[in-house]
């Protein structure tokens, strides 16, 4: 592989790192600083609204696929489905993650294969 693309995937594998490291980290001391203070309010009230729109706005952009085509659309609509399946059965993130990402990806190299 070319340098240039080693030096893109760390830089992305950076930046993913630093998306979720640097809010923790922020929270972290922020429950530090509410704790010492003796502050009933430990998490604040715009974070519990932020969160849940970023984590909504981030599934409807995964959900559009990069080449809309018949076998894109039908790949990501059964990933969806079996996302959706394993979550109500689990109630967790990593498994219907896990069991989406397989299923789209299983369902795009068998119709290439097929086609």
């Amino acid at each position: 592989m070319d340098k240039s693309l080693w030096l893109l995937m760390l830089a992305c594998a950076v930046g993913t790192f630093l998306l979720r490291a640097l809010p923790l980290i922020w929270m972290r001391r922020h429950l530090v600083r509410r704790s010492i203070s003796n502050s009933t309010e430990a998490m604040p009230v715009w974070l519990t609204v932020l969160a849940p729109t970023m984590i909504a706005a981030m599934f409807g952009v995964s959900l559009v696929p990069a080449h809309a085509g018949i076998s894109s659309w039908l790949a990501t609509l059964l990933g969806g489905l079996c996302t959706i399946l394993v979550w109500r059965r689990t109630r967790s993130l990593g498994w219907p993650v896990c069991v989406g990402v397989t299923v789209y990806g299983v369902v795009v190299v068998l119709l290439k294969m097929m086609g």
